[in-house]
């Protein structure tokens, strides 16, 4: 009889590397990690740097599913409707794995974005599985810091909001960027964590990891938003 096992839904950044961290120290089964690599102004999934995705899997030894999604983004969609279309994509790999392994449930980053649980949610109803979200409600200054205290290394990958500059970009969350991130939340109402998309992160290493992703890259920038675009990338 196979083993339950769990499947991580794993953008690479911080909230998605905390809530692996979390079920890894629960003693969860975690049979592999699920990255979509998703199209410019996806509603339900973290864009920038998810081709370095595979790396950072590499480094913490789980094998790594990832999904090449065929939705488009129209310029005039419906923000529901669209991310109901989003999740279907992994749903159905989701369902092409169950000879692969007795699925018990997904793992979840979310902590705050009701538009995303309540799909992902929606999804393991129909699926009969199991949602882990270990971060839902939880405090976001208090997690960041524990974050950074159990030596995450949390590069800005994007940014999308007012009070973050280009300056941001490539940047590592340290204690002084959290002292600047809880200004700018509470001049422009910036969430600490990113949640609403503000921010966008990558974890080159951590407790988790065997080595650091090191990654070479330029900066683009255009009016209020920006994103890292790799050149090269390599476990050190």
């Amino acid at each position: 009889m196979k083993e339950d096992g769990w499947i991580s839904l794993f953008s690479g950044g911080k909230d998605s590397n905390w809530a692996l961290c979390q079920a890894l120290e629960n003693g969860f089964n975690v049979e592999y990690l699920l990255t979509v690599h998703p199209p410019t102004g996806s509603y339900m999934y973290h864009v920038p740097a998810t081709r370095v995705v595979s790396l950072v899997a590499e480094s913490i030894g789980i094998e790594l599913i990832e999904i090449e999604p065929e939705f488009e983004i129209p310029g005039d969609v419906d923000s529901g409707e669209q991310g109901d279309k989003e999740v279907k994509c992994i749903k159905n790999s989701l369902m092409e794995m169950a000879d692969e392994i007795h699925l018990k449930g997904i793992i979840a980053g979310a902590v705050e974005s009701e538009y995303q649980r309540s799909r992902i949610q929606k999804m393991c109803d129909e699926l009969d599985i199991v949602l882990y979200a270990p971060l839902w409600k939880s405090d976001p200054l208090v997690m960041i810091n524990k974050m950074v205290e159990t030596g995450f290394e949390i590069m800005i990958v994007g940014v999308a909001a007012d009070g973050m500059e280009e300056s941001w970009l490539g940047r590592y969350i340290d204690n002084n960027a959290i002292v600047e991130l809880k200004a700018i939340n509470e001049k422009y109402g910036v969430h600490i964590l990113g949640e609403g998309g503000e921010y966008e992160t990558l974890v080159t290493n951590g407790p988790h990891m065997n080595r650091r992703v090191e990654i070479e890259y330029d900066v683009f920038w255009e009016q209020n938003w920006g994103e890292i675009r790799v050149k090269n990338a390599w476990l050190n």
